[in-house]
């Protein structure tokens, strides 16, 4: 991909290096923490000002729901602010911004996947922190906002933050006792596959605005752990827990999965849960079992 220059933010994380591999053939600027602080404007301009990129891939975000409670000027500060002088400095370079935000905009009301018309209702500080940088990021004139939700996708050894399916499947392997919620209905995404169609809306230049950006189809925490434990042959101990019996500092959707026809008629049908559990399953085994879990299929 000669030519193209893409700025990432927040790259050493689980999506940002995803989003970092995905972009292995182009020119990749992904400054550390350390040298960049997007809740500063300044830095924020002058680096994207000197970068000159094609595109500014915005992967930092804060992402902790329940301390967001106690610490709003953070969660705003990074997850709606920090947006704000990105979508600036896009502007200002001519360079398509992508901004990821989460099913935690809506309040898991609905019974059937949200489109990206539906009426986001925050029920949390993190939440609205997330809608507002939605808002911020599309002031630019060129960009993408991709609803995520249940990233999964580390390395077996990854010394970063875990998702929910991380520690489940830790479980699994491990032969403990795993809670799940029973009752809880999401629609997984596996990073590789979220940082492929970030690609593809940049390289295919397609029509900027809003997608949810998931694997295909829905299910509830249970189900996607009885399917990681199938895949990955062991007899699970799942302990099934109703949300309504978990006190949780901030709310969170009972009913978050979410339809991605809007990504498909972009170009890029993303693939199911079941696919991708089972392809990160076997990028993460050891090489003498990768070929029995990819030919662990229904």
């Amino acid at each position: 991909m000669t030519g193209l220059r893409v700025f990432v933010t927040g790259a050493s994380g689980q999506l940002g290096s995803a989003v970092v591999d995905a972009f292995a053939d182009a020119e990749v600027v992904a400054p550390a923490h350390r040298t960049l602080d997007i809740s500063r404007p300044d830095q924020v301009a002058a680096a994207v000002a000197d970068a000159r990129p094609d595109a500014i891939v915005n992967c930092a975000a804060f992402n902790d729901v329940d301390g967001a409670e106690d610490r709003p000027r953070d969660a705003f500060g990074l997850n709606a602010f920090a947006v704000r002088s990105l979508a600036r400095a896009a502007e200002a370079v001519g360079a398509t911004l992508v901004h990821f935000s989460t099913d935690f905009v809506f309040d898991g009301s609905a019974r059937e996947p949200y489109g990206e018309d539906a009426a986001p209702a925050p029920r949390s500080t993190y939440a609205s922190s997330k809608l507002a940088g939605e808002w911020f990021a599309l002031d630019a004139p060129q960009a993408f906002v991709l609803r995520v939700e249940s990233l999964f996708g580390t390395p077996r050894v990854w010394s970063g933050r875990r998702g929910s399916l991380e520690a489940i499947v830790a479980g699994l392997e491990e032969g403990r006792e795993v809670r799940v919620f029973s009752d809880r209905v999401v629609s997984p995404a596996f990073v590789r596959d979220v940082a492929a169609a970030t690609k593809h809306l940049i390289v295919a230049r397609a029509k900027p605005g809003l997608y949810h950006c998931v694997n295909s189809g829905q299910a509830t925490w249970l189900a996607i752990a009885q399917e990681a434990a199938r895949i990955l042959g062991v007899d699970p101990r799942l302990n099934p827990v109703s949300s309504a019996g978990v006190s949780l500092r901030a709310a969170r959707p009972q009913y978050s999965a979410l339809a991605t026809t809007k990504l498909a008629a972009a170009g890029f049908p993303m693939p199911t849960w079941q696919d991708a559990l089972r392809r990160w399953l076997a990028s993460r085994a050891a090489p003498s079992e990768a070929a029995a879990l990819r030919a662990n299929r229904p």
